[in-house]
């Protein structure tokens, strides 16, 4: 995962307590919660220069920090995306 993505990460994760994030960190038991990842993808459109797309926003890709990432990742690779 990328150094930014996982610095963006850590703002929203109020039950982080300094641990590292992993792809296999499961965001909502970290402390992410409905309103704070609409907020993280705001983030992550600016941050990224994308836009992910309706059919990821669902729980599953908001599941673990690595589906998450994977999302992003696709986005980036989309053309007219770009990472920042």
């Amino acid at each position: 995962m990328d150094q930014r993505f996982t610095e963006l990460l850590t703002r929203f994760l109020k039950f982080l307590d300094g641990r590292e994030i992993t792809p296999e960190s499961r965001l909502w038991d970290l402390g992410l919660d409905s309103m704070q990842s609409i907020e993280l993808l705001f983030a992550i459109e600016d941050v990224f220069d994308v836009s992910l797309p309706d059919e990821d926003l669902t729980d599953a890709t908001f599941t673990t920090a690595g589906s998450l990432w994977g999302a992003v990742q696709a986005a980036i690779g989309t053309p007219g995306a770009r990472a920042a």
